[in-house]
C-alpha cells in the first residue's frame, strides 16, 4: 500500500493490533476486558486536586489519556463511543494554604472546609475550589482536549453519587478490612472510611465512626473534644469518603473503564482497587506513569516549586513538543528541564517530516501520529530550534526581523507569513537565549594548533563562492579538520582516509560560538554567512591573541 494512500478503517485496526506503541498496547487491555464485561460505552478518567492550580503534571496525565482513547477508538473503528471525565476532587478539605496566592489570611480562615467553601482569595469566583477549576478547564480548552468536567461537590451533593455511598456503607466492614492493615497503628485506631460535614462549622471532619446503619444509611460519630455523639445520613452531600475509598466508589458509580496514576499512587491504586471489588465493581484498566525529575535528578514537587512549570514550557516551545515529552517512554523517570526543550522542538519535527516517508506501520509507531490523533499537520520547517539558537547566539540578534533576515538570504522566498510555524519558533528561540544561553555563554581560548587549524578554516571558506552549498561548506569544513589532533583513526572518509573526531566540532562550537555543542556545522554557516562566519573566525582569534 502506497504511503499516500488513506488506509481503511479495517487496514488500519489490522495494523493497529500488531502495534507496539504503548496507547495500542494499553488500548488493547480495554478491548479485552470488553470481551469479559461487554458494554456500549468506555469511559476515561483522569482526576485533579484543584487545591492548586493546574500544571504540567494534570497537562502529561490528560494526553496520555487521550492518546489511549483515541488508539482504543481505532481498534474498534469507532462503535463503541467513549468519554473522559476529567474529575476535580474539589470537596476535599483544604489542609494547608499554599505558598502562591494572595490573601492567605482568608484561606487561613477556612482550613478544613471543602475546597468549594473556601473564599477565593483571587476574588474572581465563589470559592477557591471553583476559581482553580475554571482555571482547569480553561488550561484543557487551550490544548483543545476532549473531555468532560466534574466536580466532586456537585456529585456528592445532587446525590449522584447517593447509591455508591450506600454501597459503601452496606460494606463498611469489608472496606475497613481492606484498609486497617496500610495504616499505621495511631490512625487505623480513629480511622474511617466516611468524613462528616461538621453542620455548625462546614468543616470535612476527621472523626472516628462509633455506629453505622446502612438500612437507614446513617453513621454516628463522636465530637473528639466534647465526646458529643451525631448521627448524620451519609448521602446529600452531608458527608464524603476518604479519598482511597472514595477513589474507588467513583470508579464503580461512574464505570469508569481506564484511569492512569503516577509512580507514587501505586500502592493507593491497589487498595482502591480492592475496595472497588468488595463493593461489587471492577477496577478499570491503566498503568502508573514515571515521575518527572528535575535537573539535579529529584522529584518534581508542587510545593518546592522546582523543575518545570507548563507555562515555562509555553514560553520556549510548542505545546505538540511538549506532548511528545509526554508520548515518550511514559513508565520511564524522566528530567524535566528547561535543557531537555531544544532537543524536543527538533524531533517533533524530524517525526513529522519523516511521517510523509512511512508506511501505516511505522506511522503508528510515529509520535506525531499519536499528538494529532491520527492527522499529523504538513509542515515544512527549514530551519530547526538549534540552528536559530545559535543563530541567534552568533549574530546577538536582538529581534526577529533580524533573524529572518538571515533566514531570507538563506532560503529565499521564506518569510514569516508563508512559514508561521517557524515564525513561532523564531520567537521562542528568542525567548530562550536571552533566557538560558546568555547568562551562560562563555568562550574558551584555542591552543597554538587550535589557532593555526581556525586561521586555515577562515581562509578556506574566503575561498568558496558565495552561492556555497551547506554540503560543500561541509566537506571543507571536515577537510580542514583532517589533522592532529583531530584525526580519528577509527572513522573512515569516503576516500578511505583517516576520519575527524568531535573534538574538531566541538572546538568550533566552544571558541567560535561559545556553547558546548551546537548544529551541523556548514549548514550554520551557510544559514549565517560566508563572510559573518569569516568575521566571526578573525573575532576569535583577536580575542584570544
Amino acid at each position: 500500500m502506497s504511503i499516500d494512500t488513506v488506509p481503511s478503517a479495517q487496514d488500519l485496526r489490522s495494523v493497529a493490533e500488531n502495534s507496539n506503541a504503548w496507547p495500542f498496547e494499553e488500548a488493547r487491555k480495554i478491548v479485552a476486558r470488553l470481551k469479559k464485561r461487554p458494554k456500549d460505552e468506555v469511559i476515561f478518567e483522569t482526576g485533579y486536586g484543584p487545591s492548586g492550580l493546574p500544571h504540567i503534571g494534570t497537562f502529561g496525565e490528560v494526553a496520555r489519556t487521550t492518546m489511549v482513547r483515541h488508539a482504543f477508538r481505532v481498534l474498534t473503528d469507532d462503535k463503541i463511543r467513549t468519554r473522559l471525565i476529567a474529575f476535580s476532587d474539589d470537596m476535599d478539605g483544604l489542609r494547608k494554604v499554599p505558598d502562591n496566592v494572595p490573601n492567605k489570611e482568608l484561606l487561613e480562615h477556612d482550613l478544613g472546609k471543602p475546597l468549594t467553601k473556601v473564599r477565593d482569595p483571587f476574588g474572581t469566583h465563589p470559592s477557591f475550589g471553583e476559581h482553580n477549576n475554571a482555571r482547569l478547564r480553561a488550561f484543557l480548552d487551550h490544548f483543545g482536549f476532549d473531555y468532560e468536567f466534574a466536580s466532586s461537590t456537585e456529585y456528592y451533593t445532587s446525590g449522584r453519587f447517593d447509591a455508591a455511598l450506600l454501597k459503601v456503607l452496606e460494606h463498611f466492614d469489608k472496606v475497613m478490612g481492606i484498609m486497617l492493615p496500610s495504616l499505621r497503628e495511631e490512625r487505623a485506631a480513629t480511622y474511617s472510611p466516611f468524613l462528616p460535614i461538621d453542620p455548625k462549622t462546614g468543616i470535612v471532619l476527621q472523626v472516628p465512626v462509633v455506629a453505622h446503619d446502612a438500612k437507614r444509611g446513617m453513621i454516628t460519630f463522636e465530637d473528639p473534644e466534647t465526646q458529643e455523639r451525631f448521627t448524620v445520613p451519609i448521602t446529600g452531600g452531608r458527608c464524603k469518603l476518604q479519598w482511597k475509598p472514595d477513589w474507588a466508589m467513583r470508579w464503580v458509580a461512574l464505570g469508569i473503564d481506564y484511569e492512569m496514576a503516577g509512580k507514587d499512587l501505586i500502592d493507593s491504586v491497589k487498595l482502591s482497587g480492592e475496595i472497588c471489588k468488595a463493593l461489587g465493581g471492577q477496577p478499570p484498566e491503566g498503568f502508573n506513569y514515571e515521575l518527572f525529575l528535575d535537573e539535579k535528578g529529584q522529584k518534581i514537587s508542587k510545593s518546592k516549586g522546582n523543575g518545570l512549570t507548563i507555562d515555562e514550557w509555553l514560553r520556549y516551545a510548542s505545546p505538540e513538543s511538549l506532548s511528545l515529552f509526554m508520548y515518550r517512554e511514559p513508565k520511564a523517570a524522566k528530567r524535566l528541564y528547561f535543557d531537555v526543550i531544544p532537543r524536543h522542538v527538533d524531533e517533533y519535527y524530524q517525526f513529522l517530516d519523516g511521517y510523509n516517508r512511512q508506511d501505516t506501520r511505522q506511522r503508528l509507531s510515529n509520535p506525531v501520529w499519536h499528538i494529532h490523533s491520527g492527522h499529523p499537520p504538513q509542515i515544512d520547517m527549514p530551519v530547526s530550534f538549534q540552528m536559530l539558537l545559535t543563530l541567534v547566539s552568533t549574530s546577538n540578534a536582538e529581534n526577529a526581523e533580524t533573524l529572518w533576515g538571515f533566514i531570507g538570504r538563506y532560503r529565499p522566498g521564506v518569510t514569516a507569513q508563508t512559514h508561521p510555524k517557524l515564525n513561532e519558533l523564531v520567537g521562542y528561540a528568542l525567548h530562550y537565549f536571552r533566557d538560558f544561553v546568555l547568562p551562560h555563554k562563555t568562550f574558551r581560548d584555542p591552543t597554538e594548533q587550535e589557532r593555526a587549524a581556525l586561521g586555515d578554516l577562515r581562509d578556506a571558506l574566503s575561498q568558496l563562492p558565495a552561492e556555497a552549498t551547506p554540503e560543500d561548506i561541509q566537506n571543507v569544513v571536515y577537510e580542514v579538520g583532517r589533522r592532529e589532533p583531530f584525526l580519528d583513526p577509527k572513522k573512515k572518509g569516503k576516500d578511505g582516509r583517516p576520519g575527524v573526531s568531535l573534538d574538531w566540532f566541538n572546538l568550533l562550537y566552544q571558541v567560535l560560538l561559545g556553547q558546548e555543542k551546537g548544529p551541523r556545522f556548514g549548514s550554520f554557516v551557510a544559514l549565517y554567512g560566508l563572510q559573518n562566519t569569516v568575521d566571526m573566525i578573525d573575532g576569535a582569534l583577536a580575542r584570544s591573541a
